[in-house]
């Protein structure tokens, strides 16, 4: 057993060691997310620096607590905090939770994520089914020697977010009366927002949004076996002629005021029976 996996297998043991039937269900907690935390009945929680091997987030806004409880009647296990290549991870890093999920017998994953958005039929604020991705990152989190008993070498990528799960979604924002996009995520490593041409350049090779996060735990998650739904709220808009300044804050801004939309669909959709 390499030193990477038995790390995986210490760590998913100390969290079955202090959390009691581990549900099937996992959901990331990131942007537009955040205040579903507070729905979680039953919380039990553990603090990221407390669980070893386990990285810590840096990034202003997220938190670094591990969640097991309930949303309706529904057992679920919540990240509050993820973390991102940029930090200074490495993609290993990056994904590990996700293997450990894998360890713990998470069989869904439910993400959520901020995006900049090139669709000229998009608004600031609306919400993005995630379809499709494009992996621009740097480090591919599959390179290096390949976990056998996680998955196979080449894995498929065909149908990386769940097409079940994404018509169920727009079933229920149509009973919620939200309106939803549905598009491609390209995935970049950050930390810079995009330039104008960048923008331009993504929206050319089929992107729809870009961020900095979800195609590296998407794709080990897919690795796993895990079924994945991801979604995005639209903080920004880089449509060739609307581009305009961004920063940190104004995307935290635009994504809490989202945030309600989103919240109502994910926890519908996190309390379905598989």
């Amino acid at each position: 057993m390499n030193d990477y996996l038995k790390s995986i297998k210490e760590c998913a043991e100390f969290i079955k060691d202090r959390f009691v039937d581990i549900p099937k269900t996992a959901v990331i907690l990131g942007t537009g997310l955040g205040k579903l935390a507070d729905d979680i009945k039953d919380q039990q929680i553990i603090n990221y620096c407390d669980i070893p091997n386990f990285p810590v987030s840096t990034v202003e806004g997220h938190s670094g607590k591990l969640i097991l409880g309930k949303l309706g009647n529904q057992p679920i296990l919540a990240m509050q905090g993820r973390f991102h290549f940029y930090e200074g991870y490495d993609m290993q890093k990056v994904t590990f939770p996700i293997r450990v999920m894998h360890e713990l017998g998470i069989n869904r994953l439910f993400v959520s994520n901020a995006a900049g958005g090139m669709n000229p039929n998009f608004e600031i604020g609306d919400l993005m089914i995630i379809k499709d991705h494009i992996n621009l990152f740097p480090e591919h989190p599959l390179r290096g020697r390949n976990i056998e008993e996680h998955g196979v070498r080449f894995p498929d990528m065909s149908d990386a977010y769940s097409p079940i799960l994404r018509e169920k979604a727009f079933e229920i924002a149509n009973e919620e009366g939200i309106k939803l996009q549905c598009g491609v995520y390209v995935g970049t490593q950050g930390p810079t927002f995009e330039t104008p041409a960048e923008y331009k350049y993504f929206r050319v090779i089929g992107g729809d949004a870009v961020g900095m996060s979800t195609v590296p735990e998407v794709i080990v998650a897919r690795h796993c076996g895990i079924e994945v739904f991801a979604m995005s709220v639209i903080t920004d808009l880089g449509v060739e002629g609307v581009v305009e300044k961004c920063s940190h804050e104004e995307v935290q801004r635009a994504a809490e005021e989202a945030q309600p939309k989103m919240t109502r669909i994910m926890r519908r959709l996190l309390t379905l029976e598989k």
